[in-house]
């Protein structure tokens, strides 16, 4: 679905990524990890078009998508999360839902004004459709609630309803776990889980939890210094000696890179 083929970015001379190369296949939950540094955000914001790579491409179901901006790629069928979510803080979680689906007729101040009609009929339908994703994320008694004063995996749990509100084909993850209590945390990996075996999504995660990447992902891919230097199930790199020396020592187990 995402092929990642031979990407390199510098910054001031220094490689954040160099040459790296793999797929994101359809219907996969795909891990990406590494200690701290070692360029998964900035290959995350290349995919997500939000920096362009100095050499390389990366298609999307084999359209070319190298350098193509985030809105265009949201139309896609792209979407990507942040480790720290983007929430629209002064509202509700329930409007956060509501204003996600593009090309709404309420956005047309004629359409307001003159077909209003259609608004309402449209606006029930997202309505509709916020409620289910609501229901499904078990975030309906915080429907209300300003997004701004969520807890940190209420906002993760929003940031996934966000994605439900589109036409995914493939989502990004950034950090679902970081700074989760984990009772959320389980939550969050059931909903990615259900997401993917119920619904189709395909998703590629970044996260420093390995007992998470075990639980979801096949395959994992690890990178250090802008390499990727193994990739496979994670039971099988936690005794790669490569990936064991990228983490220090050995902190492959539990909340590695910290």
């Amino acid at each position: 679905m995402i092929t990642i083929d031979n990407v390199s970015k510098a910054f001031g001379g220094l490689k954040a990524v160099q040459n790296v190369s793999f797929e994101v296949e359809r219907g996969s939950i795909t891990g990406l990890i590494g200690p701290n540094g070692a360029g998964k955000s900035t290959l995350f914001n290349i995919v997500a078009g939000l920096i362009p790579p100095d050499s390389g491409r990366i298609t999307l179901e084999g359209t070319d998508i190298t350098g193509i901006p985030p809105h265009r790629l949201f139309h896609m069928g792209l979407v990507r999360t942040f480790q720290i979510p983007h929430e629209f803080s002064r509202m509700t979680v329930r409007e956060n839902l509501m204003v996600v689906p593009a090309g709404q007729s309420g956005e047309n101040l004629f359409n307001s004004w003159f077909r209003w009609a259609r608004v309402r009929r449209e606006d029930s339908r997202v309505l509709e459709q916020v409620e289910e994703v609501l229901d499904f994320l078990e975030i309906g008694h915080v429907a209300d609630e300003l997004a701004g004063n969520l807890s940190g995996g209420q906002k993760k749990l929003l940031d996934l309803g966000r994605a439900m509100m589109t036409d995914a084909k493939a989502v990004l993850l950034d950090e679902p776990g970081a700074g989760v209590n984990r009772t959320l945390l389980g939550r969050i990996s059931a909903a990615i889980q259900r997401l993917n075996t119920e619904r189709g999504y395909t998703f590629c995660v970044i996260e420093h939890d390995m007992d998470l990447i075990s639980t979801l992902c096949e395959p994992v891919h690890v990178m250090a210094n802008g390499e990727l230097i193994a990739s496979g199930p994670m039971a099988e790199l936690r005794q790669n000696e490569q990936v064991r020396e990228a983490y220090l020592g050995g902190g492959v187990s539990g909340r590695a890179g910290e």
